[in-house]
């Protein structure tokens, strides 16, 4: 049933990524819904980073209950850097539309990433989620330090 819980979910956030961007009627719209998401994303990876640390003990069910909602989240912001969305309450800095292939390559290393997660998370093993969220973290960081301003 919680698998089931997990693909609707997954299912219907991906559904909604392409209309959502038609529902930015202002820029700043697409800023907070991205920001949101990469809040909501960032407090579910570090759940999963404490664990990963041993910070905090490893529960496999609590690992697995946050992967699966990073894995969901993680496609969503991506589409609401578009056109006009550089100016404005956003710490993105002009390089992810001056050089827009970079930044989608980043984003599609850290999809390729994230995809692995729910399979580690999976595993059982604190170990393999280790792996997992040093790799995603990596990632994130690589991207921070491109795009994002301090």
């Amino acid at each position: 049933m919680k698998r089931f819980i997990a693909l609707a979910l997954t299912a219907t956030l991906a559904a909604i990524t392409l209309p959502a961007q038609a529902q930015w009627n202002k820029p700043e719209d697409a800023i907070k819904y991205r920001k949101s998401v990469m809040t909501l994303m960032g407090n579910h990876f570090g759940r999963l980073g404490a664990m990963a640390q041993g910070r905090v003990p490893y529960d496999a069910k609590a690992a697995a209950d946050n992967a699966a909602l990073v894995t969901a989240l993680a496609p969503l912001a991506w589409p609401a850097f578009g056109a006009g969305t550089d100016a404005g309450d956003t710490r993105a800095r002009s390089e992810v539309w001056s050089d827009a292939a970079k930044f989608k390559a980043a984003s599609d290393k850290l999809l390729g990433e994230v995809a692995k997660l729910d399979a580690a998370a999976k595993a059982g093993t604190q170990d393999a989620l280790r792996t997992a969220v040093g790799a995603i973290g990596g990632t994130c960081k690589g991207c921070h330090d491109d795009f994002q301003k301090k």
